[in-house]
């Protein structure tokens, strides 16, 4: 006998069509988050994501661009709490292959970790999630082997390597957009519109210096764009057209 779709809700087995459901709800809670959109060119990684405000009392948001390690950062969309575990776990795994190797981590090898915790939930441990984490990452860095790379994973513990990337929110639309313009041959300052002028397209509030945070990443380190140089980048967006 079947058990009906409430009853697999309450675990982490699968449905008799094949299915986990925590695992799809994990994903759609994702959908509810930040839009990030990043893209990987030849010389560098650059990720621009939304900063969302809930109050004007509120002094400060939880970042959503951090740093992992020298040549490492981590953009997240979804729960913050559950990106915060993932990131420790990214920056123990860093400094502990760096400790033993005396080199950096690989960004492959450093997604691969994370997305191995991912998949640990539902186990019967004191540190394990009983749930899926509820948080996509993009993980861009600048390999010591490969050099500029960008990183996609998600609740499942699924990760791909991608030229560009959009999650969250504004995900499909910024999708979409990326299909349509990205081009292998594009400089840091073409992909620097392109990243800013989606988010723009997808926002739901007017995009201005105070809701969108960009930062490369390149052999010359991680750079995060200050006010002057964001208003400089949505200044030379085109004008929207009129119908």
């Amino acid at each position: 006998m079947f058990l009906t779709r409430n009853e697999h809700d309450k675990g982490n087995t699968f449905s008799p069509e094949g299915r986990i459901f925590q695992v799809e709800y994990a994903i759609e809670a994702v959908k509810l988050g930040s839009t990030v959109v990043g893209i990987q060119t030849k010389n560098a990684v650059i990720i621009a994501c939304e900063r969302r405000s809930t109050s004007p009392l509120l002094i400060s948001s939880a970042e959503k661009l951090v740093e992992v390690d020298d040549h490492v950062l981590v953009a997240m969309s979804g729960l913050t709490a559950d990106a915060r575990t993932l990131i420790e776990h990214a920056r123990a795994e860093a400094q502990n292959f760096r400790f033993n190797y005396n080199e950096p981590i690989t960004v492959g090898h450093l997604t691969q970790s994370v997305c191995d915790l991912s998949l640990r939930f539902g186990h019967d441990e004191e540190d394990i999630m009983s749930r899926p984490f509820g948080v996509a990452l993009l993980i861009g860095g600048i390999d010591p082997r490969e050099g500029p790379v960008l990183y996609h994973t998600d609740p499942s513990g699924t990760f791909a390597k991608c030229k560009g990337k959009a999650i969250g929110a504004g995900c499909d639309g910024a999708q979409q957009g990326l299909n349509r313009e990205y081009k292998d041959d594009m400089t840091v300052e073409e992909s620097e519109k392109c990243v800013v002028g989606l988010l723009k397209q997808v926002m739901e509030e007017k995009l201005t210096t105070e809701n969108v945070q960009v930062v490369r990443l390149s052999t010359d380190g991680i750079q995060h764009y200050n006010s002057e140089q964001m208003q400089g980048i949505i200044d030379s967006l085109p004008a929207p057209e009129l119908e």
